[in-house]
């Protein structure tokens, strides 16, 4: 895999109270690299309604996802499998505690394309959200 790579990541929602399905989804350019039998992929974010570059990286093996956010947004999410895990996501508008439970992650490699899938339940101020999913594709960059 290249330095140079385009970065997909779709994020969705599931809750009994919002019917259809909440999804975000982010195509952009980053960089990867692979270090310790880690894999790490480094691009920034515009986010709608927020002033501001929010720097993400995203560091991932078989067993944990941590996705770190700094800028505009603050946050180091840690996904492990079978493990809760809590966080302090900080807002422009405030601070807020997220519960993280994984029951899930995949990693599958190729030359060319990495493809990580999350499953996740997430909870705020330790009230159930929503179950989600986060799809995350790496592929190297067109020249």
């Amino acid at each position: 895999m290249t330095k140079d790579v385009m970065v997909y990541i779709a994020g969705t929602q599931f809750n009994d109270l919002n019917p259809q399905d909440e999804a975000i989804e982010l195509v952009t350019r980053g960089t990867y690299y692979k270090k310790n039998n880690k894999h790490y992929v480094i691009y920034d974010e515009l986010i709608e309604g927020i002033n501001g570059v929010t720097k993400n990286t995203i560091k991932f093996d078989e067993d944990m996802f941590l996705l770190s956010r700094s800028g505009a947004i603050n946050t180091t999410m840690l996904f492990e499998e079978n493990k809760r895990n809590t966080t302090n996501y900080k807002t422009p508008f405030g601070n807020i505690v997220i519960g993280l439970d994984a029951s899930n992650i995949d990693v599958h490699e190729e030359d060319d394309e990495i493809k990580v899938n999350v499953d996740y339940s997430i909870d705020a101020n330790f009230e159930f959200l929503a179950d989600c999913k986060i799809a995350l594709k790496i592929q190297q960059a067109s020249r």
